[in-house]
């Protein structure tokens, strides 16, 4: 009852579509009174025949005829009076089609509106869903794995969409069905609606223990559906790495392990439904043959007609697919539930990083670090240690320290893309949590050290961070050319309109860096931050890119992280750090004359760069 429970959720959706729904009970309960009428028509067809003269000058006066003589056989049979017997099946026949039509026509309208009402959820939870994504925190992302996260937002929401759509307007259909068919079934002869019927208890109690065997198989193979879809996601993502260490057979090896654990869990679900569908056709299967039974031996004693048998049995008929579909409609059900389960578990997750306020604040550029640790929350890895600066707005501060010092973790305290553990992050004097996110982040422009570029036009990629709609193509090459990418896109085949490959991978590590600088600088944000952003060119290129960006970064706050002396050295304050520790901190003159860990950085650095030139 749990996952049952989580379907709870769609609750707010089923109202809003309401009108929808609504109809589409109404048009299902219509569509079964059309369905209904055919096997009254039959049954009259059949009374007719046996009353006919036609008939009764070939045969004796038969127990069977007297029981159609004394039994009323309905308004049905008035009508056809002074008809020849081929006239009134006749009569009959367009009946049943007229009525088949009519149940066409507004089994057609409940699609109409049911399964569009499912459609239109299922876009809107996918919105909430994707919304909701992009709300969480990093955190949130380093806790889960890409490939589920995906699942989540597609297969797990098509299947609440089965349950929605297909799962309501069956269960409806059965239903309504089930009333009006047992309440015409009970009108004629209570004893033979209870012979035809008594399996169904049966059916009910065997559908509840199926039901909670497929929710928990369901759970499983959506689980192993999330780590085949992450594997094959970081197949995709990384086969440069897998082609360069000839590890195809190794990656195809893993990848048909995890195919076939998804296979074998995928079959013990197949191979509970397959013994649960042949199951209730047996079962109404006996339903049938109770009918013809009893109802015989009714019409023989004169209780009913001829009629009645044949309209029993296609009543029990009527009830085979909705009965049926129960099983299916339950497996949908319970699939649901567990998909549902799955995507509130995230929905319901809260972001570690909110905005305090929607009043938009304005940034200055100062930037304070007081007695500031973090400590990564899914490692326990202490990245920064009691570490405190300043910067006022305008000056460039510059950070320098090995891998793993401690340098991109400042850039995402200012970024607020985690709190501090300890210590206070002040911008312009305010607690940085006490700032609206959004002012906060807009005000910042971010070179990442991991460049990420989208599968679109490098015009789209540069103009990125603008929030206008329409950006002129002069204002684009004027951030390419600071950024010393503008030749380099000119002698691409589509220039600025050139399509990239999944992030850039179209491009060299250089060129991606200087478009993800471009796109950094284009909005001239308060606050630049570049994390290593320079290691992929060569030195003459970032002489000119930190040519250029002195222009911008004049009266704009800059922090510039980075292993090379010389992308630092012009700094107004320079902090070396040491796992997660100030150990040297000033400008490059006074941190030449300590002769500390500066010093010999800056020796080794220029050391390698006479034997680059030398050779």
């Amino acid at each position: 009852m749990k996952g049952i429970a989580s379907l709870k959720y769609l609750n707010k959706y089923l109202y809003k579509y309401r009108v929808r729904l609504i109809a589409g009970i109404l048009f299902v309960a219509v569509s079964n009174v059309f369905a209904i009428f055919p096997a009254q028509l039959i049954r009259e067809a059949f009374n007719v025949v046996a009353n006919s003269d036609e008939m009764n000058q070939f045969a004796d006066q038969s127990e069977l005829t007297k029981t159609a003589e004394s039994v009323d056989v309905g308004l049905f049979t008035n009508w056809v009076d002074g008809m020849s017997l081929g006239n009134a099946l006749l009569f009959f026949a367009g009946l049943v089609l007229l009525m088949a039509l009519l149940q066409g026509v507004f089994t057609f309208f409940t699609r109409q509106t049911v399964i569009i009402m499912s459609r239109l959820i299922e876009y809107d939870l996918k919105n909430e869903i994707y919304d909701h994504y992009q709300e969480l925190s990093m955190a949130f992302y380093k806790r889960n794995n890409t490939g589920d996260i995906m699942n989540r937002i597609s297969e797990d929401v098509s299947r609440v969409r089965m349950y929605l759509g297909p799962g309501i307007m069956y269960t409806t259909n059965l239903v309504t069905r089930f009333v009006l068919v047992i309440v015409v079934m009970v009108s004629i002869d209570l004893e033979l609606t209870l012979y035809s019927l008594a399996p169904l208890p049966i059916l009910s109690i065997l559908i509840y223990y199926v039901s909670n065997q497929i929710n928990i198989k369901s759970e499983t193979v959506q689980e192993q559906l999330s780590k085949l879809s992450t594997f094959s996601q970081e197949s995709f993502s990384g086969i440069r790495i897998i082609k360069s260490f000839v590890k195809e057979k190794y990656m195809n090896d893993t990848l048909k392990k995890e195919a076939e654990d998804y296979k074998d869990k995928n079959l013990v679900l197949v191979k509970l439904e397959a013994f649960f569908f042949p199951i209730m056709m047996m079962l109404i299967g006996l339903s049938t043959i109770l009918t013809i039974y009893i109802g015989g031996m009714k019409t023989i004693a004169g209780e009913i007609t001829p009629g009645n048998i044949a309209e029993f049995i296609i009543y029990v008929n009527l009830l085979t697919w909705p009965v049926t579909a129960l099983g299916w409609v339950t497996s949908l059900v319970q699939r649901a539930a567990a998909s549902q389960t799955r995507i509130n578990e995230f929905l319901h997750t809260e972001p570690e990083i909110k905005s305090p306020t929607d009043t938009p604040t304005k940034v200055e550029g100062a930037i304070e670090f007081k007695d500031v640790s973090f400590v990564y929350p899914e490692s326990g890895t202490l990245a920064l240690d009691h570490v405190s600066f300043k910067v006022k707005p305008g000056q460039t501060l510059a950070i320098v320290g090995r891998t793993g010092s401690g340098k991109s973790t400042i850039a995402d305290l200012i970024c607020r893309l985690f709190d501090a553990t300890e210590g206070e992050v002040l911008i312009d004097e305010q607690k940085i949590n006490s700032i609206n996110l959004n002012s906060l982040r807009e005000n910042i422009g971010y070179v990442p050290q991991e460049v990420f570029l989208f599968s679109d036009s490098i015009r789209n990629n540069i103009s990125f961070g603008i929030k206008e709609k329409v950006v002129s193509l002069e204002r684009i090459q004027e951030a390419a050319e600071d950024a010393a990418i503008h030749n380099n896109i000119i002698d691409f085949p589509g220039k600025y309109d050139t399509v990239l490959g999944e992030r850039g991978i179209t491009l060299s590590g250089g060129q991606k860096q200087r478009i993800s600088i471009a796109r950094a600088i284009i909005d001239r944000p308060q606050i630049l931050i570049f994390d290593d952003c320079l290691s992929a060119v060569d030195t003459e290129t970032e002489e000119k890119i930190l040519n250029s960006l002195k222009r911008i970064m004049k009266d704009r706050t800059s922090i510039i992280i980075s292993h090379r002396i010389s992308s630092v050295k012009q700094a107004d304050h320079i902090i070396v750090l040491e796992e997660g520790k100030v150990i040297e901190e000033g400008n490059h003159a006074q941190l030449l004359e300590k002769e500390g860990v500066y010093f010999e950085t800056f020796q080794k650095q220029l050391l390698e760069d006479q034997r680059s030139l030398a050779s």
